[in-house]
């Protein structure tokens, strides 16, 4: 997945004719090894650590270009800020989200996905895109 998304991100930053910068490698880097859902300031602090000379304003733009690319997606979870996931082509999943930690869990369940397209197919409708997510408190808040 890596290596294509890698790809996909040298494909867009060619024809939009921007250049490619080892900034943008190591930010591409960072977004990628995680497997959570990141926020600006997250990501920048991940990076900053072995990267000090990267600023917040890059990962911010770059993060930017990541979800113009196709290969974030940005998500808003009720918290005011803005967290970016992968992209993976053709992949779908909802969340659980926990209103008291902030913890981020994803799911799928294909009796769901089976009792949207029913609902919407009773009614002449055409899913295009969907979201679910859910908001209580996860098991570890509630002990």
């Amino acid at each position: 997945m890596k290596r294509a998304m890698t790809k996909i991100f040298a494909d867009f930053i060619a024809r939009r004719g921007l250049k490619s910068t080892k900034q943008r490698d190591i930010i591409l880097d960072g977004f990628l090894a995680s497997d959570r859902h990141l926020s600006i300031e997250e990501l920048y602090l991940k990076i900053r650590a072995s990267h000090p000379n990267i600023g917040y304003a890059t990962v911010y733009r770059t993060l930017k270009l990541f979800a113009e690319a196709g290969i974030a997606r940005e998500m808003q979870f009720g918290d005011g800020q803005t967290r970016y996931e992968h992209a993976g082509e053709g992949e779908h999943h909802d969340h659980l989200v926990c209103t008291r930690c902030g913890s981020i869990e994803e799911f799928e369940n294909e009796t769901i996905e089976q009792l949207q397209a029913e609902v919407a197919n009773s009614r002449g409708f055409l899913i295009e895109k969907h979201r679910l997510e859910l908001y209580g408190v996860c098991g570890s808040c509630r002990k």
